[in-house]
């Protein structure tokens, strides 16, 4: 397998989201010039003989047959990492170029990806999506049989609906006593507000940092937090030129409002609050301890997870 087999075109030819998620996490670990894992991560320390209680999987037969007595290997200690997988199911997510990637279908390769990797370590995962009905959590598990169900969970979800992925945060804040390792991946977007005479802009500010409270929240309870804020080229340059249709996709109380705009009246105040919003949310994150980076969906999904794997996560995603 070569990375050239990972271009979107081709990604998107693929039906079987898990076949796409082994082609992505394999041509990343080949991006950084080692060997594949194969067994346990843990390293040999010394031998000690056998008592009761130790397990037998770690009886070393070569030793008992020079020695005729049973010793048992012990290894340098190393915890297992249990990883909590967040994927942003909301109507937002599902924007995307003709013919390629939406942010969702991005969101779902990257989570597949990595929980393939955390699968094949003999590590376990897990799976938060965050819907309109709520979140839907799959327990962290160990074992290759799991990574389908991850997949087909992922496969089902659609974008639709007024998502807040608050709501999934919250559920881990709740629930996940151990420390883990909690990869978000979203657009950082609220649900518009469903009052129209909100004032836009401070809503935005409001909610974003309530989010952003959530996820430091998650940091201060010694988590390992990474959020990939996954944005569209098109939401970042804003490129129209003639007059066009914007839908909000999540819906206010009116439904689906439409408006039929010249980027080019709003593109400098777009361009600005933009600025502002991705400024903001980089500057508390970091501060708070947590791990961030603005991906576009446009990128190769392998590069991405290379990122990731030579970057934050490099200690916790072992190789």
């Amino acid at each position: 397998m070569t990375s050239r087999l990972l271009d979107l075109p081709s990604l998107l030819r693929l039906q079987s989201l898990q076949l796409r998620a082994r082609l992505v996490a394999e041509g990343a670990l080949q991006g950084l010039h080692k060997a594949a894992h194969h067994g346990s991560s843990v390293e040999f320390a010394e031998h000690k003989e056998y008592a009761p209680g130790d397990e037998l999987r770690h009886i070393d037969w070569r030793a008992w047959g020079r020695m005729d007595k049973y010793y048992v290997k012990r290894y340098e200690e190393e915890s297992e990492v249990r990883g909590y997988i967040v994927v942003d199911g909301s109507g937002s997510m599902g924007y995307g170029r003709q013919d390629q990637l939406t942010k969702l279908d991005f969101a779902r390769l990257l989570a597949a990806a990595l929980a393939y990797l955390l699968l094949r370590q003999h590590d376990s995962s897990g799976v938060v999506i965050a819907k309109e009905a709520g979140p839907l959590y799959i327990p962290p598990r160990a074992g290759p049989a799991h990574l389908g169900d991850l997949c087909r969970a992922l496969e089902e979800t659609q974008p639709e609906g007024r998502t807040e992925l608050g709501d999934a945060l919250t559920l881990l804040s709740e629930t996940v006593r151990r420390r883990s390792m909690i990869v978000v991946l979203s657009d950082l977007l609220p649900p518009p507000p469903l009052d129209e005479s909100v004032d836009y802009s401070e809503y935005l500010r409001k909610q974003s940092a309530l989010l952003r409270a959530k996820l430091v929240s998650l940091r201060a309870q010694k988590h390992d937090v990474v959020v990939l804020q996954i944005l569209d080229a098109d939401e970042l340059e804003l490129p129209w030129t003639s007059l066009t249709w914007f839908e909000e996709v999540e819906p206010t109380l009116a439904g689906h409002e439409r408006l039929f705009v010249d980027p080019g009246d709003v593109r400098k105040a777009y361009l600005a609050e933009l600025t502002q919003f991705l400024t903001e949310t980089r500057r508390s994150l970091r501060e708070g301890d947590v791990d961030y980076a603005l991906v576009q969906s446009s990128r190769s999904p392998e590069s991405v997870l290379l990122d990731i794997l030579r970057g934050p996560l490099r200690q916790k995603v072992r190789r």
